[in-house]
């Protein structure tokens, strides 16, 4: 088996890796239980929003849409389904998904105890370095056939998953691609 890659081959688990390491650093990411879309009125949150571009929620109808191909999922890690009030361990998160083949202008949503989101991942900027912040309302331009990841950015307390996550993205930017290859010894 030939272990060297070409440039493209690089760029590509250069990716996989950012995409592993969120995964890993947000739990949210990785529940082992169905998002429900239930209300928790201590926080004033759902643990699921599905969001329109204009960052509405989809009323029923709408998915019925065959012209809808751009939307949102926030997922809230603050309201847990087993009543554990843990809001600094896990982050609110909003997943950005464009089907269409053009720009989607995509309003990042207002969200209870947060005023900033982190983009975590763009799949049009793979290499970027960095989680640049976005204040909620911003019409971020979601490339054609693309997926977003971003961080609400806590007002109060710091989130442990968000700070986690940061971290990680900036330890696999700083391990060369062909550091974190396992090489193959030659027979």
């Amino acid at each position: 088996m030939d272990w060297n890659i070409a440039e493209d081959g690089a760029t590509l688990v250069e990716f996989v890796r950012r995409v592993i390491t969120l995964r890993q650093a947000l739990p949210i990411l990785r529940r082992s239980r169905f998002l429900t879309g239930e209300y928790n009125s201590d926080l004033d949150v759902k643990d699921v929003r599905w969001l329109t571009p204009a960052a509405t929620d989809i009323e029923p109808e709408q998915w019925q849409d065959a012209n809808a191909r751009c939307f949102g999922m926030l997922m809230d890690g603050r309201a847990q389904a087993t009543g554990i009030k843990r809001p600094s361990m896990d982050a609110t998160v909003l997943l950005v998904l464009n089907a269409y083949h053009d720009v989607v202008k995509f309003t990042l949503p207002e969200v209870v105890g947060g005023r900033t989101w982190r983009c975590l991942l763009d799949t049009n900027a793979p290499d970027r370095i960095g989680t640049p912040r976005f204040p909620i309302g911003d019409e971020y331009e979601v490339t054609g056939r693309s997926l977003l990841l971003f961080a609400l950015q806590p007002d109060s307390a710091s989130s442990v998953a968000l700070t986690r996550a940061r971290e990680a993205l900036r330890q696999v930017a700083n391990t060369p691609v062909e550091a974190a290859l396992v090489e193959e010894p030659a027979e």
